[in-house]
């Protein structure tokens, strides 16, 4: 096999890497599940309060209907090759009932206050369990940074 030039990194690195990368990235992949209605995935607007990941949408989206009857989620930031995929259970706030500063921290972030929006608006919380981050396959072995809600390294 052709060697890629990819300097692998240790776990403190990988986990440094990604937690800078959640608080920096505007984006977030969401991944659900229904049991009668099957799988679904949509990109988010997120924030990162330092223990987890904070997203909104309408209170009649499919991600809220999933969550609601199966909470368990993946979320994965939006690059195929520097990879930093999210594993948790996700608790629904109604807008009215958001913790302020988590709500304030989303506004801040993107200009935008759901709360002042004429329809319902959920924030979707996730504290993850597990997180895997890798650079392409040199990576790949030691990829789990989080296990049972723990950073390693």
């Amino acid at each position: 096999m052709q060697s890629t030039g990819i300097a692998h990194r240790e776990v403190p690195e990988r986990r440094h890497h990604a937690l800078e990368r959640l608080a920096a990235e505007r984006d977030i992949w969401v991944s659900t599940a229904h049991p009668a209605h099957g799988p679904h995935q949509v990109p988010l607007w997120f924030s990162w309060d330092g223990r987890a990941v904070w997203m909104c949408t309408s209170a009649t989206s499919v991600t809220v209907r999933n969550v609601r009857e199966e909470p368990r989620v993946r979320l994965a930031l939006p690059d195929t090759f520097d990879v930093v995929l999210l594993q948790g259970e996700a608790e629904c706030f109604p807008d009215q009932d958001v913790p302020e500063d988590a709500a304030n921290a989303f506004a801040d972030k993107f200009g935008w206050d759901p709360r002042a929006e004429d329809g319902p608006f959920v924030y979707v919380r996730v504290e993850p369990k597990t997180v895997r981050a890798w650079r392409g396959e040199p990576e790949l072995r030691g990829r789990v940074i989080m296990r049972d809600g723990v950073w390693l390294g």
